[in-house]
């Protein structure tokens, strides 16, 4: 059976994937998934550096807005959103193209990973969210380290979220979960796809990051991030740990001054951006683009994800 084609634009965050996702998907009749585990809530736009309507350019985005900032946004739920959205792009004769910075999220689709082998132990995760409320993220990591090293070191201590599913894993498995993950790693494709991971001189990414991070607070993060809690988030919602909310509800709190959140959304930033590269360069399928190598002219980049995509998907179809 002819495997049907897929198109995975990621990188870093802020090194540029928005714009040029646009033109390619113009150039292949392609329409496009958000791999983002932010840009999926409705009235989180600032601080996610969403994609707005007239931004799209008549092209479909889909897993943009569809989710209250109170619902539980995880890579179950992706994975499904996903599989879903790609259907309807099929159905349409079309090319769907995964456009994020998520890795986890892009590993589920393209390797069509089986996250449902344990089953749901709600009292257990509810345990852990009591320890981490008591004794922080740091010490929760340190139970992780101890019965999953690998997993530990891939895993950053405030992302709670992912740290809770790994012990969780472990205490229905009795097992890592990387070891369960690096066996779901050997699967194979389903499709006929190109995986391009773009980036670019760290020195400008990191330029880029800052940037934004300025041009957020100028256009009304403080005030998003209010009327988030006006209408009843806070700060123990999964939609509220994201980068710039987090540190905005600090500020709101009293806990840091307004400067010293702007410095460490950007440092958390830079942080998150270069531990996307470490995933990304790790997979075992992915075609990196630096942009630096092509004179920082998106034209020539788009030329060559087009050659790409001829040698690798349209030969084949």
């Amino acid at each position: 059976m002819k495997k049907r084609p897929l198109i995975i634009l990621t990188g870093p965050t802020a090194v540029g994937k928005t714009e040029i996702s646009i033109k390619l998907a113009k150039a292949v009749n392609g329409e496009i998934i958000s791999a983002d585990s932010m840009q999926v809530y409705k009235r989180m736009d600032i601080g996610t550096a969403k994609i707005m309507p007239e931004e799209m350019q008549g092209v479909k985005h889909y897993l943009i807005d569809v989710l209250e900032p109170q619902d539980e946004f995880n890579v179950f739920t992706f994975k499904k959103l996903a599989m879903e959205a790609m259907e309807e792009i099929y159905s349409k004769g079309r090319i769907p193209i995964i456009v994020g910075g998520t890795g986890f999220y892009i590993q589920s689709v393209l390797y069509n990973i089986d996250f449902s082998e344990s089953s749901q132990d709600s009292s257990y995760r509810e345990e852990l969210e009591q320890i981490v409320k008591a004794k922080g993220s740091e010490y929760l990591h340190g139970m992780l380290k101890k019965v999953d090293s690998k997993s530990a070191g891939e895993i950053h201590h405030n992302n709670i979220k992912r740290v809770i599913r790994a012990l969780e894993y472990f205490h229905q498995n009795n097992r890592p979960i990387s070891e369960h993950n690096e066996e779901q790693r050997h699967n194979e494709a389903p499709y006929n796809f190109l995986y391009i991971c773009l980036n670019d001189r760290r020195e400008k990414v990191y330029e880029r990051i800052d940037r934004r991070v300025d041009i957020m607070f100028d256009n009304g993060l403080v005030e998003e991030v209010k009327c988030l809690v006006s209408e009843g988030c806070h700060e123990d919602m999964i939609s509220m740990k994201g980068i710039g909310y987090k540190e905005v509800i600090d500020y709101l709190k009293g806990r840091i001054s307004l400067d010293e959140a702007r410095y460490i959304i950007k440092r958390n930033t830079r942080h998150f951006a270069k531990r996307q590269l470490t995933w990304f360069r790790r997979e075992k399928d992915v075609t990196m683009i630096d942009y630096s190598e092509f004179d920082n002219n998106k034209e020539k980049v788009l030329a060559y994800m087009l050659d790409l995509i001829e040698e690798k998907i349209e030969e084949k179809n």
